[in-house]
């Protein structure tokens, strides 16, 4: 496997969230990027896109630095305070000379001129796999040396580097949670999710199901929210 066709598989497993107020530049754009990308989540200002990043994992951001309500860059000044190395791209219709010196400061992967090309794009996207390759951000640890493998869909016990199996209900269950690590999932959320027939979709079901995934992953990786319902720790 080549290095291009191996980031495209990464690429096409993450999720990116793309913050642009234009109208049509976002609807453009993220065409483009859903060439590379299963998963796009589009929002118009930051408000919408902090509540996006709250409700799901998210591996790339891409952000104009002309806003509605804060810049691009002063958001990210925020986010880098809670999280250091999330690639992130910035779009601006000009280029500032003081906005290059802040992007630097800020450790973003590119600062795209618009129009943005699609050759331009796609080497910043290759430049967001590599950082999120030499961060391991793919890789999932959890405690007792357990290992996830976002893009392999693999769990693995890293102490004696042996593949732990998932049945497929399993690996429906910890995607669910890994997707949603930011937020608590309800149980019925869960059995709506896992199970397509309502009858089998039962409490106890779902119960020895988080069981089983609990067993495997360990049992302080799951948390319960009494009354609320569950979430991933790791």
């Amino acid at each position: 496997m080549t290095i291009n066709s191996h980031h495209n598989k990464i690429l096409k497993n993450l999720n990116i969230l793309y913050i642009e107020d234009e109208a049509s530049i976002k609807e453009n754009v993220k065409k483009t990027l859903e060439l590379f990308c299963d998963n796009v989540y589009d929002e118009e200002c930051i408000e919408n896109a902090k509540k996006t990043l709250e409700k799901n994992r998210i591996d790339i951001i891409i952000s104009d630095i002309n806003l509605p309500d804060i810049s691009g860059i002063d958001f990210i000044k925020q986010l880098r305070m809670i999280d250091k190395t999330i690639p992130v791209i910035i779009l601006s219709a000009y280029t500032d000379k003081n906005y290059l010196l802040e992007a630097t400061k800020l450790k973003l992967v590119d600062y795209l001129t618009k129009p943005i090309d699609f050759k331009s794009l796609n080497s910043a996207l290759n430049k967001c796999v590599d950082e999120i390759l030499d961060n391991s951000r793919y890789i999932i640890s959890f405690k007792n040396n357990i290992q996830y493998n976002v893009l392999h869909k693999k769990l693995i016990d890293s102490s004696n580097d042996k593949e732990i199996a998932l049945t497929s209900k399993e690996l429906t269950l910890l995607e669910l949670l890994i997707k949603n690590s930011n937020r608590v999932l309800s149980t019925d959320e869960l059995k709506t999710s896992i199970w397509e027939d309502e009858f089998e979709a039962t409490d106890s079901a779902l119960k020895n199901l988080l069981n089983k995934l609990r067993k495997k992953i360990g049992k302080e990786s799951i948390i319960n929210i009494s009354s609320v319902g569950y979430r991933l720790d790791y």
